[in-house]
């Protein structure tokens, strides 16, 4: 102070004017510090907010006074004499009163919840050369909602903090149960430090086992950090590391990360759960293998493991007989139904197909896979000449019975390898014996040869393509190096193939023939020979035909240029359909993304 006199004195002197006592000055009392805390603030309100006036013989020459109501004490703080003396309102003194109260309840409060409190212990003995209390027997601690059970323990009341050793228990409330072999605990941060044989039960919800935990109670959370174990009702979860948040419920693992479940196991760098909802969260790539041995890979998601729900990112998937890879997961285990989005792609290694497409559905009690969306499938022959695959939808069914597994495609089929390409509505392939069958308006082409039928069956064996059914108005057209067409049409027909090429056509019932007769020596053109019989063999050479024979009761004709009118070039039923033919682009679409299709 400016005038040599202390603070103490100064109230005293207030004191003595006003009748009242104050605290003794130097004494850590929250009460009386407050009180000037809340005088300061006084001082501060009334300046701004009141009316002033002079005054100078209450505290002493050249000092003002303040007045205000409060309970057993009246205050006085000083100014100097050239300022003017405020005066406080009804208003602000109830103001301040008020807030004198909430300050300190607040200030006892803290106060009272800061030290850790000694409830019983069966012998107590004083340790005064190292500082702490030695407990033993049923010994109790309290702080707040928190209570400590162990055999024995130290306390250190100047450092607020404990050790305990033996049965050691802490609960929190009715939530939370923790044991222990030893803990240290800080009264001043609330932060507990349990080892060996550490059990944290969050009641009704989990259970996590390790050696070494820390718990912070203000943040209510538990972190291990030398391999620990999570147990609930549904599922065990083991890391190297890890927290459980016991106020979100959620627990973060990390570093050779174990899910274990009735339906899956799960392998991770990293992941969350959470215990009340059940839900598995990762963020890293994660394996996961059900219980028939397929075995899953995400980038990204989450699985529920209570309603067995899941979505993940950039997943692929595999088992014995195939692989599926794709963009977008959601897997519903109760339905059996799994469905992904983007660029997928699913692998039948047994039948060394491929498949592409956008969206796919399996239904697995099924096993069935629909495939659409830019679908498309590869068939890899011995070659290396694949057989390519295009429809609006693509379905696979798997069975344990070669029999039974097919692979259906329909509307918009078409068909693509080098030496063979076709269209139809939809077609068939079995497995079993390797056929594939075309229906509704089906058309092949081989180099220059086109077969039509009602429908066509296709014979693929040792990954190439051996014969070629057409069955119910078989239509085969062949057009020579001229333009011409020759034709052959029956009831049925049967298609031989050698080295990817036609080699013989067998027509039985209902057979004709029609082809253009050239001079051998200088390929005049000399006719058309038309023939009608029930069967014929036409034997093919580089994709040309060069032999007919013909059986039971042939009816020949002949007819020369000069009398060929435009109807007698052609057979009923004829038609050339080169401009719906599917190049391979037409088949195998350019990859189409899921963002480019936006």
């Amino acid at each position: 102070m400016r005038d040599g006199r202390t603070k103490a004195s100064l109230v005293k002197q207030v004191s003595h004017n006003s009748g009242v006592e104050p605290p003794a000055y130097g004494k850590k009392n929250p009460v009386f510090l407050l009180e000037e805390l809340v005088f300061a603030y006084v001082f501060q309100e009334s300046l701004q907010h009141s009316q002033m006036y002079q005054n100078t013989d209450v505290c002493g020459p050249k000092f003002a006074t303040i007045s205000i109501f409060r309970t057993n004490a009246v205050a006085c703080t000083m100014m100097k004499a050239s300022h003017q003396l405020p005066v406080v309102s009804i208003q602000d003194a109830i103001r301040i009163l008020a807030l004198t109260v909430l300050c300190l309840v607040a200030a006892l409060t803290t106060f009272a919840q800061k030290n850790v409190k000694l409830e019983h212990a069966d012998q107590l003995s004083f340790e005064r050369d190292k500082g702490y209390q030695k407990l033993t027997g049923n010994v109790v601690f309290t702080q707040n909602q928190t209570t400590i059970y162990c055999d024995s323990a130290y306390l250190y009341k100047e450092q607020n903090s404990v050790e305990a050793f033996g049965r050691v228990r802490i609960t929190e409330g009715d939530s939370v149960v923790v044991t222990s072999r030893r803990l240290e605990y800080d009264g001043n941060t609330k932060k507990a430090r349990l080892r060996d044989n550490v059990v944290f039960v969050k009641l009704g919800t989990a259970t996590l086992y390790t050696d070494r935990l820390d718990y912070d109670r203000p943040s209510n959370i538990a972190y291990y950090f030398d391999g620990g174990k999570l147990v609930d009702s549904i599922n065990t979860l083991t890391s190297v590391r890890g927290y459980y948040d016991v106020n979100s419920n959620m627990a973060s693992f990390k570093r050779d990360v174990h899910v274990v479940n009735p339906d899956y196991t799960m392998t991770s760098d990293s992941l969350q759960y959470n215990t009340r909802t059940k839900v598995v969260y990762f963020r890293t790539p994660t394996t996961a293998v059900d219980k028939e041995g397929r075995t899953f890979i995400y980038e990204d998601g989450e699985y529920d493991t209570r309603t067995k729900q899941s979505d993940f990112t950039e997943g692929v998937a595999e088992s014995p007989s195939y692989q599926l890879s794709g963009n977008d997961w959601r897997l519903d285990r109760v339905r059996q139904l799994y469905q992904v989005r983007g660029d997928v792609e699913m692998v039948s290694k047994e039948e060394n197909l491929i498949i592409y497409s956008q969206a796919v559905d399996y239904y697995k009690g099924q096993e069935i896979t629909k495939v659409y969306d830019n679908a498309w499938v590869a068939k890899i022959t011995d070659d290396q000449d694949t057989l390519f695959i295009t429809a609006d939808t693509l379905v696979s069914i798997e069975s344990d019975i070669p029999e039974n597994k097919r692979l259906l495609a329909y509307h918009n089929v078409k068909i693509y390898k080098k030496d063979m390409q076709g269209v139809a509505d939809s077609l068939v392939y079995i497995a079993a014996d390797s056929t594939i069958h075309f229906y509704r308006d089906p058309v092949l082409w081989n180099t220059g040869n086109q077969m039509t039928a009602d429908s066509v069956s296709m014979l693929i064996k040792n990954n190439t393509i051996s014969k070629i059914f057409l069955i119910r108005n078989a239509f085969v057209v062949s057009q020579d190096t001229l333009k011409n067409f020759n034709q052959i049409k029956g009831r049925d027909m049967t298609a031989d193939f050698k080295d990817g090429n036609i080699h013989q056509v067998i027509v039985r019932g209902n057979g004709e023939s029609l082809y253009f007769v050239f001079d051998e020596d200088d390929l005049t053109f000399t006719g058309i020979n038309r023939i009608i019989c029930s069967n014929i063999l036409i034997r093919f050479r580089e994709g040309r035909v060069y032999d007919l024979n013909f059986y039971v009761q042939p009816d020949a004709s002949f007819v020369p240029p000069h009398e060929l009118t435009d109807d007698m070039k052609t057979l009923k039923g004829f038609t050339w359909r080169e401009e719906i033919r599917p190049t391979r682009d037409d088949v195998v679409p350019k990859k189409v993304t899921a963002d480019t299709r936006k």
